[in-house]
């Protein structure tokens, strides 16, 4: 029997896992680096043994270190969540020799798909469909387009998509650093890229007395750089048949690893029907709630009593329903996807029926998150916030219910990706089953990333904003403190504010006087009440509620119209803000692993200048406009933090 896990993981997944231990009554042992130590994860575990430092390398990945807390804190297995050293088979094997049980499969079985390349043949030996490999050495023109992918790991880190050999040399030099900084180990291959193909695969789970499970498929090919955004359970494309040929060909894969424990079979599938295979992580998938919920079952709670060498039943559970999962991240899908950091001061999902579990009802909206309100981002980790999924009876429904609890979630401090994925939700090709690889390109983020308040919204809620900025400052007038504030018997001029929102500078002015509310932002507008934190303004002949925060020099508005983030502008600006014209800034902490550009060097528009490495990601910084470098102020190897000055770039005279 296990008594006691160290979760050798972080976040949302190690909240997860912690969850389980707590139902089965198991104690629990959390790890932290030092910019964890405040993190939820923390404070519900039983104990928790510091990892000094901040980097991964530091500190999730140090193997010695997760041990020697697993000692001290008496320990009698290890559970290691996804990602980190969830796959590393020298890991695995170090838990067996310290005599502790490894929540996870036989480390010969992570060793076996360790390498993509390797596992590739032993795939096809098991006669399992696979894809061919090539050498980046000796591609040829013949086999563009193409994929270059990394050995070991996932997650979309290592991959490059190539469509002109004058692109492979830097496309496989980029992967190779990728893979080395996410798994230290920088060996790529290339495969033929399959256009219009969706990505499938198969939950399954052994047991160690000869049983498999294949728990039905998922769709997730809505990915973004290779990494999944949105995932389902069943996949809108797979019948009975698929069905069970995808299924066998994943039970095949996990016999002939001699598999054990929770694990995912990845494949590609075509048009016509034909699917061939990607890998086998070997581990618990982010997007495992999905099959949780549609299947009714808790993966964690099954690997922990498949390592205790329970049996499980001859015959898996009956699907039920359909799930949908949405990744949210803190980044800005309009700007290639950076990531954000700092302060999230405020996150609420409303409707919520479980946290990492299984709604108790037939249907319900399910949140497994790693954040709360007043947590920090910070920059060493993957920018995911959370994973909220909805299981309803049908598709549509799912759809509907998880758009309504995204579009409703305040979610304020930090640039996320919650307006693309309201707006996948509800796009008509998404709700016809109409997605693969590259559904993002083919519908557009001209589309997707369009902020859910649209220009009126957004006026009407910086007017909302400014009521209640008044409001707050009226707060303590004593017995003034009643009127609305800026109320004038007999008035001359309006109230004014400035605010920066997303279409651009937005000026406020208004009245309140006998007639009531007077604006020229939004002629015909009246005021129902304004205190600090809510405004009711009945707009358009509809009274519409807007709740209002502020936070700096920031203001969040969530109503009905959307959410809205507004920046104040100081009525006197500070002169020592002030930068040089063409000024390029970091637009996150990082550190520089390319420089493609030299002081004097001429550079046309959306040309790449330089490489951050930030959030176990490469981030292209790039000419604003066309011009001359004037100023280079950067060299490989050198952190930067948000705001540093990268370069000045003196535009061309027009």
């Amino acid at each position: 029997m296990i008594n006691n896990v160290l979760v050798a993981n972080r976040g949302e997944i190690a909240r997860r896992v912690l969850r389980a231990c707590r139902d089965l009554g198991i104690g629990t042992v959390a790890v932290h680096s030092d910019p964890d130590a405040g993190a939820p994860h923390v404070r519900e575990a039983d104990v928790a043994g510091r990892l000094p430092g901040a980097s991964p390398s530091e500190t999730y990945l140090s193997s010695g270190l997760l041990l020697e807390v697993a000692r001290r804190a008496g320990a009698d297995a290890v559970h290691p969540g996804y990602g980190f050293l969830s796959e590393n088979a020298d890991f695995a094997r170090a838990v067996l020799d310290a005599g502790l049980t490894w929540i996870g499969p036989p480390p010969e079985a992570i060793a076996a798909m360790g390498s993509k390349i390797a596992a590739k043949k032993l795939m096809a030996a098991a006669e399992v469909p696979v894809l061919p490999g090539l050498d980046p050495a000796r591609v040829t023109e013949a086999d563009l387009p193409l994929l270059v992918k990394a050995s070991a790991g996932g997650g979309g880190r290592g991959m490059r998509v190539v469509r002109a050999l004058d692109g492979l040399a830097d496309a496989v030099a980029g992967a190779r650093r990728e893979a080395e900084s996410a798994f230290g180990d920088p060996t790529v291959f290339c495969e033929p890229l399959l256009e219009g193909a969706r990505h499938v695969e198969v939950q399954v789970l052994a047991d160690a007395h000869g049983t498999v499970w294949a728990l039905g498929e998922r769709e997730c090919s809505i990915q973004r750089r290779h990494q999944k955004i949105v995932e389902e359970a069943p996949s809108p494309a797979v019948g009975p048949g698929l069905r069970g040929a995808l299924c066998g060909a994943a039970v095949s894969a996990a016999r002939a690893i001699g598999y054990l424990g929770a694990g995912t079979v990845e494949f590609m599938l075509l048009p016509d029907g034909r699917f061939f295979f990607l890998e086998v992580n070997t581990r618990l998938q982010v997007e495992h709630p999905v099959t949780e919920c549609v299947f009714g079952v808790d993966l964690v709670r099954l690997q922990i009593e498949v390592a205790e060498g329970a049996r499980l039943p001859e015959a898996a559970p009956e699907p039920r329903g359909h799930a949908i999962e949405v990744r949210l991240y803190a980044e800005d899908p309009a700007r290639d996807w950076r990531p954000a950091s700092g302060t999230l001061h405020t996150f609420e999902v409303p409707g919520v029926d479980a946290e990492f579990a299984v709604p108790a009802a037939p249907s319900g909206l399910r949140l497994d998150s790693g954040v709360e309100s007043g947590g920090e981002v910070g920059v060493h980790y993957d920018p995911m916030l959370a994973k909220v999924i909805a299981w309803a009876p049908t598709r549509r429904a799912a759809a509907r219910r998880l758009a309504a609890g995204l579009r409703g979630a305040r979610i304020h401090g930090l640039t996320t990706n919650r307006d693309l994925l309201v707006r996948i939700l509800g796009e008509p090709g998404f709700l016809r089953g109409e997605t693969d690889t590259g559904y993002l390109d083919r519908i557009g983020l001209g589309v997707l990333a369009a902020p859910l308040a649209g220009e009126d919204a957004v006026r009407v809620s910086a007017l909302a904003a400014a009521l209640a900025a008044a409001a707050a400052s009226r707060a303590s007038a004593g017995v003034l403190g009643g009127l609305p504030s800026g109320w004038r018997n007999v008035w001359s001029q309006p109230q004014r504010r400035s605010y920066e929102g997303p279409f651009g500078a937005i000026e406020v002015d208004y009245r309140l006087g006998r007639d009531g509310l007077v604006s020229e932002l939004c002629p015909g507008t009246s005021l129902v009440r304004a205190a600090p934190d809510e405004v009711v303004l009945d707009h358009g002949g509809l009274r519409v509620t807007f709740a209002v925060a502020f936070a700096g020099d920031r203001v969040h508005i969530d109503s009905r119209l959307g959410p809205v983030a507004l920046t104040v502008v100081p009525r006197f600006a500070d002169p020592s803000g002030h930068l040089a014209p063409g000024s390029l800034l970091a637009p996150m902490p990082g550190t520089v692993v390319r420089v493609e550009t030299e002081p004097g060097a001429a550079v046309a528009e959306g040309q790449t200048l330089l490489v951050l490495e930030a959030m176990k990601m490469e981030h292209r910084i790039t000419a604003p406009s066309a011009g001359t470098v004037a100023e280079l102020n950067v060299i490989t190897g050198r952190q930067v933090e948000a705001g540093t000055v990268l370069a000045v770039i003196a535009e061309n005279p027009k």
